[in-house]
């Protein structure tokens, strides 16, 4: 009883899902769009019900069904909802087509153009194309399909039953109340007027992401951005259990099959064409051991880290995957560091070596020298993890800084899956917690932008020709320097990803709004000493960063991110620096 009043509380949360919210406006919209009063709305609804609990029952009959891709259910659904859209937009192109006299209009026209004439077959098509899209937004809905439908039939129908009532029921509201306030602005009589016909572009473009999958982008901004209430049904669900590991074996995704996991979630890619291995063992004749996601499959929960060492979002993110390795290594975690460079000393050997040990890792890095791995994933940002699952599916990823702690707690719950799968004793993880002396950038305080030197990327140059390889004399205006962008003194040579002075007492001035900069830079040919001043040759003092001395100089010998300021607090001020000797390469300037 109490699983079934939480199955319907359920259906009425899972309109307010992540993976529901981008869907709403045209389930809504398209009944109020419609006219047809509250019978349209209801018609929709029940179908989509009805489709809930149809594919439901289908997944548990049909081991062939339940092979068909996630994809499949992707392109009919958001084929469907661009049929119905252009139909919107345009409402007499149907009538215009000749093939259609030579068709049976009494049996098409109810599907194609049905929504547009308010056609009952049309509203039963619109609302049972996204049975398969609802379905996997629900906690509640897979301890139904994975443990109850297969126990107790019956009870298990009666359950998915309160759910489909509860989404359908709260659908339905919702479009009566947008009913009435359309019928009242008037803005829905005429069928060729502005409102249809936004209606139409809203289909075309919300079932065209629905059909590339690019809806689930949207899924995954609400999710790291906190708004996931599917946390309200696994609270539910575990205040009903008296049992915390009976809870976590519950709500986790150890109730699915790996066929239904297909439904829903993406299979990991291989790494694939990898240039070196850190931290991965040794072969017997003293060469590094590979590794790969597929060795794991079945047997550990992967997390694929995306960095590369000179970006310091990168380095901001490697105490938390360090804490998580030491936390979890032993409960059956695997860290797979995947180091893709963004600069050309980033795929040398032996400077991620010296940088993996200089950061402290001890988890395994493989190089991404040629981003065969970093575009098997599909990935476009430094840093990104994606969390690997037991059956080898992404159930989690998160690109960039931040929510930490929806992060490590994803990982607990793989890990209690794997615990359950593996019948494994059942342990009492660690809390999730931040690492001790970490903290966070504020990044609604950050006023500055990463900022290239090379020409590839220098569009903010200040005092220069941007975007133009070769030598460039330049001199720094003595006032009025724009916020946020570079100017250099010297003469200096310009390639793709750097510039490099070419004379001693070269200059560097940039006014920024941080706390913390940072300067990636390199001198290969020799070390090159540097001074550190802001605002008119003031001494750092204080807030000079962690590679410059009391007096303010710091020596570039490495290819790699140095600190130059490390302030207490959030300021607009201006930096200079001074190069004694020519030959340093300067990258970028980043900031904290």
């Amino acid at each position: 009883m109490i699983l079934f009043l939480i199955s319907f509380v359920a259906g009425v949360l899972t309109v307010l899902a992540p993976c529901v919210l981008p869907l709403l406006p045209v389930i809504v919209g398209g009944s109020v769009a419609g006219g047809g009063g509250w019978r349209r709305a209801y018609t929709i609804c029940v179908a989509l019900g009805g489709s809930v609990i149809l594919f439901t029952l289908l997944l548990k009959a049909s081991t062939a069904f339940i092979n068909i891709p996630q994809s499949f259910w992707q392109w009919v659904s958001g084929g469907i909802l661009l049929l119905f859209g252009i139909v919107m937009l345009f409402p007499r192109l149907w009538d215009s087509l000749g093939f259609v006299n030579m068709m049976n209009r009494s049996s098409n026209r109810a599907l194609a153009v049905g929504y547009q004439k308010n056609s009952f077959w049309g509203d039963m098509l619109m609302g049972a194309a996204f049975g398969p899209v609802f379905s996997s937004c629900s906690p509640t809905y897979f301890v139904i399909l994975a443990t109850v439908l297969p126990a107790s039939f019956a009870a298990g129908f009666a359950d998915l039953l309160a759910y489909a009532v509860g989404l359908s029921g709260f659908l339905f509201i919702i479009a009566i109340v947008g009913q009435r306030l359309v019928d009242k602005l008037g803005v829905a009589i005429d069928p060729d007027g502005w409102f249809r016909r936004g209606m139409g572009v809203l289909f075309l473009v919300i079932g065209l992401a629905v059909a590339t999958g690019a809806e689930a982008a949207t899924e995954s901004w609400l999710l790291n951005h906190g708004f996931d209430v599917t946390a309200v049904e696994q609270h539910l669900l575990g205040a009903s259990s008296s049992d915390s590991s009976a809870y976590a074996s519950a709500t986790s995704t150890a109730l699915m099959t790996p066929a239904e996991k297909a439904l829903v979630y993406t299979k990991a890619p291989e790494l694939a064409s990898i240039d070196g291995y850190i931290n991965t063992g040794t072969n017997p004749d003293g060469s590094a051991a590979p590794i790969t996601i597929g060795q794991f499959a079945g047997k550990k929960v992967v997390l694929v880290d995306f960095w590369t060492y000179s970006c310091i979002n990168c380095q901001r993110e490697i105490p938390y995957i360090k804490e998580w390795w030491q936390k979890y290594q032993n409960d059956g975690l695997e860290i797979i560091s995947v180091h893709t460079p963004e600069f050309a000393f980033e795929h040398v050997l032996s400077n991620v070596q010296q940088a993996t040990k200089d950061l402290g890792i001890t988890y395994p890095v493989v190089l991404d020298n040629e981003y065969g791995t970093w575009n098997a994933f599909g990935n476009e940002y430094w840093p990104r993890v994606y969390l690997i699952d037991i059956d080898g599916y992404i159930v989690y990823d998160h690109a960039g800084e931040g929510d930490y702690d929806v992060t490590e707690k994803a990982i607990q719950k793989a890990l209690m899956e794997r615990a359950a799968r593996l019948g494994a004793a059942s342990t009492t993880l660690p809390t999730v917690s931040a690492p001790a002396g970490v903290v966070e950038v504020d990044n609604s305080q950050l006023g500055s932008p990463e900022t290239y030197f090379g020409a590839a990327r220098n569009e903010y140059f200040g005092n220069g020709e941007q975007g133009k390889t070769g030598m460039q004399s330049l001199t720094i205006p003595s006032t009025d320097l724009m916020s946020n962008v570079f100017y250099l003194g010297g003469t200096w040579q310009f390639d793709d990803e750097y510039a490099t002075n070419q004379t001693a007492d070269a200059t560097i001035e940039y006014v920024y709004d941080a706390k913390n900069v940072y300067f990636v830079a390199a001198a290969p040919d020799k070390p090159v000493k540097i001074h550190v001043t802001r605002d008119g040759g003031q001494p750092l003092g204080a807030a000079r960063g962690a590679d410059v001395d009391a007096n303010g100089d710091a020596t570039i010998s490495e290819d790699r991110l140095y600190q130059l300021i490390g302030d207490s607090a959030y300021g607009v001020h201006t930096l200079e620096i001074h190069i004694e000797n020519a030959g340093l390469q300067a990258y970028t300037f980043t900031f904290g």
